[in-house]
């Protein structure tokens, strides 16, 4: 099972470069006006198209949970070696879990956190997402 997203965006080029590196994939198909990836880990299909005009939504992020805070550390090192690694939280409480992540932001605006999960908490703290 694979979850599908399509965003669109005013610049594809930079798009395929953010998502290649966030990702660590090449996309599986490439034309003028569209991208397509297509990964295992984690299971999905991303779709990029070409638009004259974007509105990324700024009350919404999205998340790739990985095993590990040394998988955090790889997705640290690959994005910062790209110029794309944002704020690093370190055993930190976010929506009621301690948290090791990574946050990135695509050439649109539209958040991304790599991250795992150490331990639940009694403790929601929303604070983290907040860009």
């Amino acid at each position: 099972m694979k979850t599908h997203m399509n965003f669109a965006t005013t610049d594809l080029d930079r798009s395929i470069e953010f998502y290649s590196t966030l990702l660590n994939a090449a996309p599986v198909k490439t034309l003028s006006d569209y991208a397509l990836f297509v990964t295992e880990e984690p299971g999905l299909e991303l779709a990029l198209d070409l638009s004259d005009q974007v509105s990324a939504t700024t009350d919404a992020h999205y998340g790739i949970c990985v095993e590990t805070p040394d998988d955090v550390q790889r997705a640290i090192d690959r994005l910062a070696l790209h110029g794309l690694a944002g704020a690093v939280e370190r055993e930190e409480t976010c929506c009621y879990a301690q948290q090791t992540k990574v946050w990135a932001e695509d050439p649109e605006g539209r958040r991304w956190e790599i991250y795992t999960v150490h331990a639940d908490t009694a403790v929601r703290d929303e604070s983290c997402c907040v860009p």
